[in-house]
């Protein structure tokens, strides 16, 4: 991989081979489990992808609604690389009732303030600071927030196809599935049914490739699909009730640091109207469209992680903290 120096600048949307997806990085546990426990007692866990010596500033990945750390492994992999000039440390946390972090027993404990209060304190034991969070859907609804309430946690973002505003169709076409769909047998039913609920936003994912995402999406239990997530989270479907609230103070808060944007080509979650004014109330954002994918994108192809890793590199220039990881 070339240096971020010599690596052209990439165009605002993608074609050809830049948009293609990756193949799956090789079969081998190249991260460090972590458990650690919330205020409430909470067995919760993440991912650490080490970068033995690496002195660029970490990353923290932040997954979406009903998502987890899995997500993030083609992007964790090759940020963390030991062959690439400037690897990173990489951390990725299951929220409470996610991947495998526990369930919590009371469905209402699933807010977006629990979840940062656990993610404040997971870096806090870590010992990031000053960090680049890559927040996909949720994930960056919780790095706006703790922009405002916590401006030292944060260097720079990356907001993976959200924004301020929230198309309410979107949303409420994704809290449809949350609970409601069947659990597969196999794996190659899994990938089947993620396939026909998804394909229509994601033409550019190759018919072979859907049985990997859904191993992201479905926890495996005894080589068999398993919820990879607490079904009791369908009850959040309440707060839809009312009017979405919108979140463009937090997003101001977020005018000190550098900001990359990735939008899917077909979302339904972050208008390009939306984008575009996000572009205008920070000056400095950089607004890229992935080609061939809806929301959010999955961060496994060379657009989107090639994106990234110019934009952390860039960024790296105002990196003055030390990490302890």
């Amino acid at each position: 991989m070339p240096s971020s120096s010599s690596r052209p600048l990439l165009k605002m949307s993608g074609v050809g081979s830049a948009a293609a997806m990756l193949p799956e990085p090789p079969d081998r546990q190249n991260w460090r489990d972590i458990f650690f426990t919330a205020r409430d007692g909470l067995r919760l866990y993440a991912r650490h992808y080490p970068a033995p010596g690496s002195t660029r500033r970490p990353v923290l990945c932040l997954a979406g609604l009903t998502r987890n750390s899995r997500d993030f492994h083609h992007l964790a992999s090759a940020l963390s690389n030991s062959d690439q000039p400037a690897p990173r440390h990489v951390y990725a946390i299951d929220y409470r009732g996610r991947g495998r972090s526990a369930n919590d027993p009371d469905w209402q404990n699933y807010q977006v303030m629990n979840e940062l209060l656990d993610v404040l304190d997971f870096m806090t034991i870590e010992g990031l600071s000053d960090t680049a969070i890559v927040g996909t859907s949720r994930g960056g609804i919780l790095a706006m927030i703790m922009a405002a309430v916590r401006p030292g946690n944060i260097g720079a973002v990356v907001l993976n196809d959200i924004g301020p505003h929230i198309e309410r169709e979107g949303l409420l076409r994704i809290v449809s599935y949350v609970g409601r769909i069947p659990l597969p047998a196999t794996w190659a039913e899994a990938g089947a049914l993620v396939r026909s609920t998804a394909q229509r936003h994601f033409p550019a994912v190759p018919d072979q490739m859907w049985e990997e995402i859904a191993r992201q999406q479905y926890n495996d239990e005894a080589g068999r699909p398993a919820h990879g997530y607490d079904q009791a989270m369908n009850r959040m479907a309440s707060i839809l009730d009312g009017p979405l609230p919108e979140l463009w103070p937090q997003f101001k808060a977020l005018s000190r640091v550098p900001v990359l944007v990735l939008r899917g080509e077909h979302s339904d979650i972050l208008s390009s109207a939306t984008a575009e004014r996000m572009q205008r109330e920070h000056p400095g954002l950089t607004l890229i469209t992935v080609p061939g994918q809806g929301h959010a994108p999955l961060l496994r192809d060379a657009l989107s992680i090639d994106a990234i890793v110019d934009f952390l590199a860039r960024a790296d220039s105002t990196w003055t903290g030390h990490h302890v990881g």
